[in-house]
């Protein structure tokens, strides 16, 4: 009878240990680019391009990267800011959400200067560089989870799995804004 128990109790203890084990198994992880790739299986709506010379203060004209140039006038948005953050220079990369047509005529919803974007950012907890391609360089090694790559999907900013609204990019500040509240950065020299 002894002996059943121990066998009954070797067969329990080895079954929980393969129950355990099972669990404990290290999942592969993703890549943050991965990441982002699931996030835009979301349709992109964002037009890809360089800011042309016909530029205006209320309209932009696009090259974009099929080669076609468009033209969107830049309406005040409904707080009365202008839709452009990062400012317009002819030559800077460029990611426009189309909006709504005003009396024919094609619409920026919103427009974000990718050239002006890209730079080293700081601030009390992060260190990070958005470098061209959609990469991150974090340049805080005991930062827990580091941003490792970015895109923009229709006028947000991805990093890694975090989607931010840009409030505004300056010569020497960017302002990032999710559900968690307002994220503010210096540029690094």
């Amino acid at each position: 009878m002894k002996r059943k128990l121990y066998f009954l109790a070797a067969l329990f203890l080895a079954a929980s240990f393969a129950l355990t084990g099972c669990k404990n198994k290290p999942q592969p992880q993703e890549t943050p680019t991965e990441k982002i790739e699931d996030q835009q299986a979301e349709q992109d709506s964002t037009i890809y391009g360089v800011c042309g010379d016909g530029t205006m203060m209320h309209t932009l004209e696009l090259i974009s990267d099929a080669g076609d140039t468009l033209t969107f006038a830049l309406p005040d948005t409904e707080d009365g800011s202008n839709p452009v953050v990062g400012g317009l220079l002819a030559g800077d990369r460029l990611a426009v959400v189309k909006g709504p047509a005003v009396d024919g005529e094609e619409t920026a919803k919103k427009v974000i200067n990718l050239t002006t974007l890209q730079g080293k950012w700081t601030s009390i907890d992060k260190n990070f560089e958005i470098l061209e391609g959609g990469e991150v360089k974090s340049n805080v090694e005991a930062e827990k989870n580091p941003w490792t790559a970015w895109k923009i999907l229709n006028g947000k900013l991805l990093l890694n799995r975090d989607t931010f609204e840009i409030d505004n990019i300056g010569s020497d500040s960017l302002e990032l804004e999710n559900r968690n509240g307002i994220f503010l950065y210096k540029r690094a020299k």
